[in-house]
Formats: structure tokens, sequence, C-alpha cells
């Protein structure tokens, strides 16, 4: 069994370096929008972004190490500029695992087609949803049932976000990656998505 590790060249470093910084600045930029709103609209705004996408994308091209540590670092990273918090380990965690998940298909040898990909974005949102909404529960001593419902808006935001960029953003930047890295210079050489 293949022991799962973070390595890689210049190129592959670089490239999730990049992954991370762009879903970084991303999430800064709209967060501000976002926390500057009303905070009926807040919930909504927040959930609109790269961050799932590029950690998914990362996991998908160079397995699930780098997966979790783009998704991990994306949200450590972007907090710092804007409110980090007792929520930024956990969801730095949440996120790292849907990177994570990206590079468990590659592993399985499921090529990220539009329909895969549409389907683990909405798989991996309503688990990443639940899991947030769990969070807040547990923090603030509030019945689970309470804090979904109260996340209902957010949910939905970031189903509509990621059911559209998985399989539009998503599949365009793994071809991109995989022309500018090599295969034989990734960890784990995903078949080029299908249309």
């Amino acid at each position: 069994m293949r022991r799962l590790r973070l390595t890689g060249d210049a190129r592959t470093i670089a490239t999730v370096s990049a992954l991370v910084a762009l879903g970084a600045a991303t999430r800064i930029v709209l967060g501000r929008v976002a926390l500057a709103s009303p905070v009926t609209v807040y919930g909504i705004l927040i959930k609109v972004g790269l961050t799932e996408t590029l950690a998914f994308v990362s996991g998908i091209v160079f397995g699930p190490v780098h997966g979790f540590t783009t998704g991990a670092l994306i949200i450590v990273i972007s907090d710092l500029f804007m409110l980090p918090g007792p929520w930024t380990p956990f969801i730095s965690a949440i996120i790292g695992v849907i990177g994570a998940c990206g590079g468990l298909l590659t592993m399985l040898r499921v090529n990220p087609s539009r329909r895969i990909m549409i389907g683990s974005a909405v798989l991996l949102t309503l688990v990443s949803e639940f899991l947030q909404n769990l969070w807040v529960a547990l923090f603030f001593g509030i019945p689970v049932v309470v804090a979904l419902i109260g996340g209902i808006n957010s949910l939905i935001s970031a189903l509509v976000n990621n059911v559209l960029l998985f399989p539009t953003v998503g599949l365009r930047a793994i071809q991109i990656i995989s022309d500018l890295v090599p295969s034989n210079r990734r960890r784990e050489s995903p078949r080029q998505p299908e249309q």
C-alpha cells in the first residue's frame, strides 16, 4: 500500500501554492463583501467562492494529502486576514477533507467526469454543511436540529456554488494543471476529465 505523504517537485509545490493563494485571495475578497452585508445575507454570501473546488481539484491532481493541505491552508490563511476564531481549525479540517476526497477518487481510479464532479459537489457539500452546523450546535450549546434549520440558506448557497463550479471551473482546472505538471511529476495520474 502506498504511503500518504506531502511530497512533490518544484512544479507541484508551486501549483499547490498557487491554488492556495487563489483560494485564499478569493475567500478574503468575497468574505469582506459578506461581512459588510446585512446578517441575513451574510450566510449566503460567505459560501460563494472557490475554496471547495480548488481543494477538490488539488486532491484529484496531486493526491489526498495535497488536497487536504490545499483546503486547510486556504481557510487558515484567509482567516488570518478576515476573522480567525475557534472555528478556524474545525472549518479548515472540513475543507481539507473535501480535498482529500478528491485524492481518494483518483486513488480509486475514478475518472473526474462531469457527472462525478456534480455528484461529488452535492455529497461533499451536504457532509461539509452538516459538520459545520454540528460544530455550531456543539460550540454554542444549541440543539443540532436548530443549527441545521438555521443553516438552510447557507446550505442552499453552498450547494448552488459547488454544483456550478465543480463541473466547470474544477474540470477546466484539472485540464490546465495536467498540462502544466506532466503526469510523471504527479503522485497520481488522473485521466483527462470527460466532458
